[in-house]
């Protein structure tokens, strides 16, 4: 009699139970999840690194007044000697199309559909840059 009512329980029990689809869904996005978890996971990590460089400057250096001074006094006189040395290479009129030599640099300036494009080769190590300044 007893285990005909635990089978009639187990009957009634199974009967009256549902089932869902479980579905997985990462946090990370890196793995398939929302994007816009990256936030929270990212000062998450931040949050628990107990890790310091050693290398790293605490934040911006405080500099006295006078090397702020110096700072700026260099600043200026460079401005002034690459604007005289732009100005004798070029003239006052500013640049205009050709092939020039600065050292291992290797500048080329020409028109085009975009605007006034330069291009600036080092011949020493092959690293090329383009600037085009538009119309």
């Amino acid at each position: 009699m007893k285990s005909l009512l635990i089978l009639f329980f187990i009957i009634l029990g199974s009967s009256s139970m549902d089932a869902q689809q479980l579905v997985y869904t990462p946090k990370n996005p890196a793995f398939g999840g929302n994007p816009y978890n990256s936030q929270w996971l990212l000062a998450s990590a931040q949050a628990q690194n107990s890790f310091k460089d050693p290398d790293a400057t605490s934040g911006r250096e405080q500099l006295s007044e006078m090397e702020r001074f110096t700072q700026s006094l260099n600043s200026q006189l460079l401005g002034q000697v690459s604007r005289s040395a732009f100005t004798s290479q070029f003239g006052e009129e500013g640049l205009s199309p050709g092939t020039y030599s600065f050292g291992s640099l290797a500048v080329d300036i020409y028109p085009s559909n975009e605007g006034l494009v330069i291009n600036i080769l080092d011949t020493n190590t092959g690293e090329q840059t383009q600037i085009v300044i538009p119309n």
